[in-house]
């Protein structure tokens, strides 16, 4: 049987920290996916909506920013769906999108017949791509940023391995950074201890930051569930961290 492995994929990973989306790094994501495909069955929360969206509209505005924000992501979500789709097609992948909110997972109902959903397409290997439903969600009913979204649907979904992307290579201590020569935490399991170790920092394209992947965590932790925290801006990030020939955090499950 596959191992059911969910990776969370932010904006400032598929834009390389740059103001456009990486093809580049689309394509890198599908070889991998491709290549693991026979052991592992994957499930991408993935943002991005928002920052395709910025490439090709300015939209004016008289309103909350909330509104527009659920502007953009309802023009950037069928693109970068389609930049995906192209790339995946032709490394022999099939793709398909989910959108959720927050007030979904509250709902026992909702919550089955998206897992149900998403079980019938991981049978048939096809990998769905989830995002939060941005063009519903209230500033109230929001995740506030998809490393939680992530973690919640690794949660219901039974994941075995939640493996969260972000621009370094896992955690730093902190005695390292003030050294200024930053050495990865290689593995947790107090994550409470962790907490002292962070930066409070946020990433430029996305509304998250490490303080928001321990959270998350802590919720896949609860869930009996592991974590990684990779360098997602490295190629082959996600074979690397299976072969370990790269660093990264490693949380354990209590």
């Amino acid at each position: 049987m596959k191992k059911r492995v969910l990776v969370k994929i932010g904006s400032n990973t598929l834009t390389k920290e740059t103001d456009q989306i990486s093809r580049g790094k689309i394509e890198d994501i599908g070889r991998q996916l491709a290549a693991l495909k026979d052991q592992y069955e994957f499930i991408l929360v993935c943002s991005g909506a928002i920052a395709t969206a910025k490439q090709f509209v300015q939209l004016e505005h008289t309103g909350k920013d909330i509104n527009v924000k659920q502007a953009l992501a309802a023009i950037g979500q069928p693109r970068l769906m389609h930049i995906f789709q192209e790339n995946f097609r032709e490394l022999g992948l099939f793709t398909s999108q989910c959108l959720f909110s927050y007030s979904d997972l509250q709902d026992d109902k909702s919550r089955q017949n998206i897992k149900n959903t998403i079980d019938v397409l991981l049978q048939n290997n096809v990998v769905p791509i989830i995002n939060e439903n941005d063009t519903v969600a209230t500033e109230e009913i929001k995740f506030g940023d998809n490393d939680k979204l992530a973690a919640y649907t690794a949660a219901f979904l039974e994941a075995d391995l939640l493996i969260i992307a972000t621009n370094t290579n896992g955690v730093y201590s902190k005695a390292s950074m003030e050294k200024g020569t930053p050495e990865t935490i290689l593995e947790v399991r107090d994550l409470q201890a962790m907490q002292k170790e962070i930066s409070t920092t946020r990433s430029s394209h996305g509304t998250g930051g490490m303080q928001s992947k321990i959270e998350a965590s802590a919720i896949a932790q609860e869930a009996q569930i592991e974590t990684w925290i990779v360098n997602g801006l490295l190629d082959n990030f996600i074979l690397d961290s299976f072969n370990a020939t790269q660093p990264f955090t490693k949380i354990i499950a209590t």
